[in-house]
């Protein structure tokens, strides 16, 4: 049976509401004290660190978690796996508020945040990478917003405008692609420009290559895992469709990330061998990049690929959640960790407790909003309107 839809949940009082509420509000001061007391009352950036954790957790690694949007529907309607369709508007409302999450983010770590838009906007043009990242990302937002419109046009009954939108499905899709396909890159590519500040086990010309090809696999990792919390959680409005193809989409997403996160291990090894660094394999960092290599890639990778060949849901999904850390691992390393490496550790940038809880609060606003909008709109289930289109 398809679930209830004419009912919207009443708040409860529970550990969810309880812990979120007090983390939203600790955000929310933390927020006034940010914007009244600027960058250096909660920060602890300088010249040597301008960029944090709100860089390296809140954008990189927001960034390549939400790419599931693009993997998932390119997997759908450009590939023709219909078989995944289920898992489509769960992947596009995760891409979309992680994107708007970055873009909230942004607003923290730049001095001036009232001038975002400038570059976009008003700016003659420039040849930065940092415009071309912020031109994508507006414009992908844009594309993701009107993606995840049709599950809100049923919910409030605006059948023609929703019918007009699905019919630019296709288009969507490409123009999606295209320029997740830029902006993935061209963040491993920002860093192309510090080759003196970032480890040389980390600094590689085929940056923008680790980048776009490692979204691919966190992309479908972060769908997997989406979907288990959602099962666990939203269990209740799932349809018999979405729980018949779920089995599928865990198996499909699971084999196609082993083999990219292979292929994604082979070419870091054939880098560093281009490159020549393995005499830094001896060092500390190289111990910690031998870690990341064989604890977050190559043991993930062979998770999937076992769990795929014993069609293990439970190997699959913690697989899923481990390349999910892995990725965290990677963006912080070539953000914070392997940066300004050379200096002494006192000079060296850590986060204050202040930064994390902002990063927190941010995490939680889009779990939050995640758990509004599927708890009402046809998300994980169907509307019985719409129920014999495939769209």
């Amino acid at each position: 049976m398809a679930p209830q839809t004419h009912a919207s949940p009443k708040l409860q009082l529970n550990t969810f509401t309880v812990v979120t509420g007090c983390i939203i509000l600790i955000g929310v001061v933390l927020t006034v004290l940010r914007f009244t007391g600027g960058l250096a009352s909660v920060t602890n950036l300088d010249n040597n660190n301008p960029w944090g954790i709100w860089i390296g957790f809140d954008l990189l690694c927001g960034v390549a978690l939400a790419a599931g949007g693009y993997t998932t529907s390119a997997a759908c309607y450009l590939f023709g796996f219909k078989r995944f369709h289920s898992a489509v508007r769960p992947a596009i409302l995760t891409a979309f508020l992680g994107y708007a999450l970055v873009v909230l983010a942004l607003h923290y770590d730049v001095g001036r945040p009232w001038r975002l838009p400038y570059p976009i906007f008003w700016s003659p043009g420039t040849s930065s990478l940092l415009f071309e990242v912020g031109l994508c990302v507006f414009l992908y937002l844009t594309v993701l917003f009107v993606e995840v419109t049709p599950a809100a046009l049923e919910w409030v009954g605006l059948k023609k405008i929703r019918h007009i939108v699905v019919r630019l499905t296709l288009v969507l899709t490409i123009f999606g692609v295209v320029l997740s396909t830029l902006h993935q890159s061209s963040l491993g590519a920002l860093f192309l420009i510090a080759p003196s500040k970032l480890h040389p086990l980390w600094y590689s010309v085929y940056l923008p290559v680790y980048f776009f090809v490692s979204s691919i696999f966190a992309g479908l990792s972060m769908v997997v895992f989406e979907g288990t919390l959602s099962h666990r959680y939203l269990h209740h409005k799932m349809d018999e469709t979405h729980l018949a193809e779920a089995e599928g989409v865990v198996l499909g997403f699971g084999k196609a990330a082993a083999f990219i996160m292979a292929g994604y291990f082979c070419i870091k090894i054939m880098g560093l061998g281009i490159d020549n660094n393995w005499h830094y394999l001896g060092t500390g960092f190289g111990l910690w990049y031998i870690v990341e290599m064989v604890g977050f890639v190559a043991a993930p990778a062979f998770l999937y690929a076992l769990g795929v060949r014993e069609k293990s849901l439970f190997m699959i999904r913690w697989a899923a959640a481990w390349t999910v850390l892995g990725i965290v691992v990677n963006r912080f390393n070539v953000s914070l960790v392997a940066f300004n490496w050379h200096l002494p550790s006192a000079d060296r940038y850590f986060p204050s407790l202040s930064e994390i809880g902002v990063s927190v609060f941010i995490v939680t606003v889009g779990v939050v909003i995640y758990r509004f909008v599927a708890t009402r709109m046809p998300i994980l289930y169907e509307h019985p309107d719409y129920r014999h289109e495939s769209d």
